[in-house]
């Protein structure tokens, strides 16, 4: 059983949210639409959603609606996930840096169970865009079977948020 893939996937998706390295030029493009995709690649498996609801444009301050993106969160490789929280992110557009509140997130691979809490998780913009790469972090396990790992890793770069 690879509960692996899917809890990191589902994790980096949720938006927890400190960067690391920084980029200091300022976001241009076109006007934003409070919209975010995320996309995590984790052993070969891969989870997406798209088009989840903001309450703001970044860098303004924001919530990310978890009904959003459980509506259309998939993931490769016969797991399911739900989000149990709307992250909040802050940004600090110099540094191209965010950072949210909690990452609160239900896996179910098979019959197996597990949930996953993650905090001052980091991501970086890439360039000018809107695009954020995760640094690496790790979600404890917060309940669930025996069989759930104690925590789970995600590698920096693994996964995306696009705001638009």
């Amino acid at each position: 059983m690879k509960l692996t893939p899917q809890l990191l996937c589902v994790t980096a998706l949720a938006v927890a949210v400190t960067a690391g390295a920084s980029t200091a030029a300022a976001a241009t493009g076109p006007v934003a639409s409070q919209r975010v995709d995320g996309v995590i690649t984790a052993a070969g498996s891969t989870c997406t959603w798209t088009d989840a609801t903001t309450s703001a444009n970044p860098p303004s301050t924001l919530t990310i609606d978890r009904a959003t993106i459980n509506s259309s969160l998939s993931c490769t490789g016969g797991a399911s996930a739900t989000l149990n929280n709307s992250p909040a992110l802050t940004f600090d557009d110099a540094a191209g840096t965010a950072t949210s509140d909690l990452i609160d997130i239900t896996v179910k691979q098979s019959i197996v169970t597990c949930s996953y809490r993650a905090t001052g998780v980091g991501w970086t913009r890439d360039g000018s865009t809107r695009t954020y790469l995760n640094q690496a972090f790790t979600a404890s396990k917060s309940s669930g079977s025996f069989l759930c790992p104690g925590s789970i890793t995600a590698e920096p770069g693994s996964a995306s948020l696009s705001f638009r």
